[in-house]
């Protein structure tokens, strides 16, 4: 049988990323780490913001991908792109894609977490706009726009005080749920969704593995079952 060959496609949002590498060796080594002892044939880096379509370095990715039949493979979904309809794009081109943070799941799976990280995104974008626009009202000087966005992460992280929301706001929390969302539509018993979410490095507030019974807490938290 024909080993599968891989091109990886690695993205930064900002030029200030570029030049520190912020995010990029992070993306290599979890692609690394999926693959073993597999090496990419090429590895493309973009840097652009995930909302934006137009992705030259991608398209070249795409291009060898076709040129070599090999599998364009991507650390994490939202590295691909932020807009659910360039994502669905091309999860339905002739290219096969694989992500890290969903090895298992299929493209009408990745069709669903990419609207729901859409749509998460788009929350977050107004919640911020709306809390610029107050402060502003209020006569506050706004400084440097990365620093307000840093400190009204803070901010916006601090005004939740319920552990639903605190967990939704943290990052890796929103993939585990959105994994848990996915696993509970497939009739999966506690225990195989708990091996899992351990065998993809979640973890629980606390730091240690998932076990059934944190995961019936989690589902009927979510109501996801």
């Amino acid at each position: 049988m024909e080993q599968t060959t891989y091109v990886s496609y690695l993205r930064q949002s900002t030029k200030k990323q570029s030049l520190s590498n912020l995010g990029i060796e992070a993306q290599r080594e979890i692609i690394q780490k999926h693959l073993g002892q597999i090496q990419p044939i090429a590895e493309f880096v973009e840097t652009e913001s995930g909302k934006k379509t137009d992705r030259p370095k991608l398209a070249e990715a795409l291009e060898l991908c076709r040129k070599t039949k090999s599998t364009l493979i991507v650390a994490k979904l939202d590295r691909l792109s932020r807009n659910v309809a360039f994502t669905s794009k091309l999860l339905e081109s002739d290219v096969e894609i694989k992500f890290c943070d969903y090895p298992e799941a299929n493209r009408l799976v990745l069709h669903i977490i990419a609207s729901i990280a859409e749509y998460e995104a788009g929350l977050i974008s107004t919640r911020t706009k709306q809390a610029l626009k107050a402060k502003k009202a209020r006569g506050v000087r706004l400084g440097k726009p990365e620093n307000l966005v840093n400190n009204l992460g803070k901010a916006i992280s601090n005004s939740n005080h319920t552990n639903r929301q605190k967990a939704l706001d943290n990052d890796n929390n929103r993939r585990a749920i959105a994994m848990l969302k996915v696993m509970a539509t497939q009739n999966l018993s506690l225990s195989e969704m708990a091996r899992r979410l351990n065998e993809e490095g979640f973890v629980t507030s606390r730091g240690k593995k998932f076990s059934a019974w944190q995961v019936s807490v989690l589902l009927k938290r979510y109501n996801l079952k």
